[in-house]
């Protein structure tokens, strides 16, 4: 191999080992920046599942979210959401609105006082400190996804979002208090990281085998004998 050669196949290593250290980096920084500063930001170590085609839209998750944090069953201050279009058709008539407790938090990364926060104490849920809370909606404005996972509680002019019935002052149970609520098994608590793309990660099949759209939809229902 001529001196040249050599020099060039150096400097193609370097190059490529420079791009790779810079990708890298870049990685990195999108994930390590936070506020002001540099800081981790650690996964979470829970999930909330939903099936919007098992959902029947009771509201029972929003109800006891309510009742679990607030004392009161008000569906404005539930922090789980379900949307239902009433001219829609299934099985596009229903949607279930959860935070996701984001990998890379928007919200976190917006508020200016940091109470919007990873709460490393409770399996760094992201979660909203009333205390340090400002009311100037910047989380609200910065969650990427619609409706916004972080809400506003007109009473205390706070935000507030899910934080898996961590702080549920009025609930006392083992899990996120929806899950436990929901007659339908439509929403799971899990501790494995969903798929980050889209909704396909958090709006799952948690029907059984047994599970057909005629078993709700009586004009879709075989005919009797």
């Amino acid at each position: 191999m001529s001196e040249k050669k050599a020099q060039n196949g150096a400097s193609e290593v370097s190059r490529r080992k420079f791009l790779k250290a810079a990708g890298a980096a870049a990685v990195g920084a999108r994930v390590m920046w936070l506020g002001d500063g540099i800081a981790a930001i650690p996964a979470s170590k829970g999930y909330l599942l939903v099936d919007s085609k098992k959902c029947g839209a009771c509201m029972s998750c929003m109800a006891a979210c309510s009742l679990a944090h607030e004392g009161q069953v008000n569906l404005s201050l539930a922090r789980i959401q379900v949307v239902r279009n009433p001219l829609g058709f299934f099985p596009n008539d229903i949607t279930v609105e959860q935070c996701r407790q984001c990998a890379d938090p928007a919200c976190v990364q917006a508020c200016p006082t940091e109470a919007l926060h990873v709460d490393t104490a409770n399996g760094n849920v992201r979660m909203v400190d009333p205390r340090k809370c400002i009311g100037c909606m910047r989380c609200i404005e910065a969650c990427l996804f619609e409706a916004s996972r972080v809400q506003w509680d007109p009473r205390t002019k706070h935000s507030q979002k899910c934080d898996l019935c961590a702080h549920a002052r009025h609930w006392e149970g083992k899990g996120p208090a929806c899950v436990m609520a929901c007659p339908m098994g439509a929403i799971k608590y899990t501790e494995t990281i969903p798929l980050q793309v889209g909704s396909a990660g958090y709006d799952v099949n948690l029907r059984p085998d047994t599970w057909r759209p005629d078993n709700w939809y009586p004009s879709k229902a075989p005919p009797k004998k």
